[in-house]
């Protein structure tokens, strides 16, 4: 499609200006910035803007010195919605959506970005896809790995009353974003020592994988394609331990799918960030590397950004990757570029040429 080899990232986030986010949404304590842009905050939250690239005029500057062509912007973890009101749900999240749609259409060489729905409530979520797809362009479904439902209940996002969601996502031959949020409200443990995000996370994603794959997923709707924030690192080593559980107790899976079954399947994608070569070189021998993707997970401090005292920079776990010959050359350049479309986009080789071409314009 072109010489030129892009580098695209698969995993990154947006912040809007303070005075972008509705003041409904600070009255009502859901999601806002402060105005001198040092910190996010909700109500009994609030965390610290660790890097200027969450800005859109300063993400630009930022892609553009990392040589970064175009980047997949992500919905806000803090947005999915958990334990709102059902009106108040509803509005942060159509403002994300709203949010994201103007970003990629003004942008549209420089940012493909996801829209958000809630699982808990399952036909406004169709209505949101429709008009998110069908109004706004959007190609991307960002989704997280548990969500509360609408009594009060912690469940896996690949549970089977979700199957309407993933039915109308096939149809419309949707890439799917799995990533992890909200542990501390659901998982019993004194919040501490960043354990949430640092471990419990990564059993959140290998959790989601579980599902997905016992349920045959990726096969009942061939035109869903899911990614895996963070490599779903801990479902990689785990998957010798699901093999054996599922062989030693098949009276406890009953109707599901084997998990070998999945296991470098097309339909299913992992993104690289797993912060070390070793963890890598699992995920690429567990999988295939077709089905790896570039996750930078920008700007957040646990991204592959530029930093001192970690000796790293964006795209650094390839180039050791390939200094290791953990990867080929040739595989690096897919892992940045055609793999991503691939997840993007599926067999719609015009969908991924028009990307090409606003990207290389």
């Amino acid at each position: 499609m072109t010489k030129r080899k892009l580098r695209i990232n698969g995993h990154s986030h947006l912040l809007p200006y303070p005075e972008e986010i509705p003041n409904f949404m600070r009255e009502k304590e859901i999601f806002w910035i402060d105005d001198d842009k040092k910190f996010m905050l909700q109500k009994g939250w609030k965390r610290p803007v660790t890097d200027s690239s969450f800005f859109l005029n300063e993400k630009l500057e930022w892609m553009e010195r990392y040589n970064i062509d175009h980047a997949v912007v992500l919905n806000l973890s803090q947005l999915y919605g958990n334990g709102l009101r059902v009106e108040e749900m509803k509005k942060a999240l159509r403002f994300q959506n709203d949010f994201n749609a103007k970003i990629q259409q003004n942008h549209p060489n420089k940012f493909t970005c996801g829209f958000v729905v809630h699982p808990g409530f399952v036909r406004g979520a169709l209505w949101e896809i429709e008009r998110c797809v069908e109004e706004l362009d959007l190609k991307l479904l960002c989704l997280p790995t548990h969500y509360m439902d609408s009594i009060g209940t912690w469940r896996c996002i690949f549970d089977e009353e979700n199957e309407p969601i993933f039915e109308l996502a096939s149809k419309y031959n949707l890439a799917v974003e799995i990533h992890p949020y909200d542990g501390e409200k659901f998982i019993k443990l004194e919040n501490t020592s960043w354990r949430f995000h640092l471990i419990w996370m990564l059993a959140q994603c290998a959790d989601a994988y579980h599902f997905l794959t016992l349920n045959g997923y990726p096969d009942k709707y061939p035109n869903m394609r899911v990614c895996f924030a963070h490599g779903g690192q801990l479902a990689q080593i785990n998957l010798g331990r699901r093999i054996q559980g599922f062989d030693g107790r098949p009276d406890l899976f009953e109707g599901k799918v084997h998990p070998r079954k999945s296991v470098g399947h097309k339909n299913i994608f992992f993104d690289t960030l797993v912060h070390d070569t070793r963890s890598l070189k699992l995920l690429l021998e567990n999988q295939k590397s077709s089905q790896i993707l570039t996750g930078l997970d920008d700007p957040y401090p646990l991204g592959e950004m530029e930093s001192e005292p970690q000796s790293s920079y964006p795209g650094k776990i390839l180039d050791l990757a390939l200094e290791q010959k953990i990867i080929t050359e040739i595989e690096k350049e897919e892992i940045w570029s055609d793999n991503v479309l691939q997840w993007l986009f599926g067999d719609d080789q015009k969908k991924k040429d028009d990307l090409v071409k606003k990207i290389i314009s």
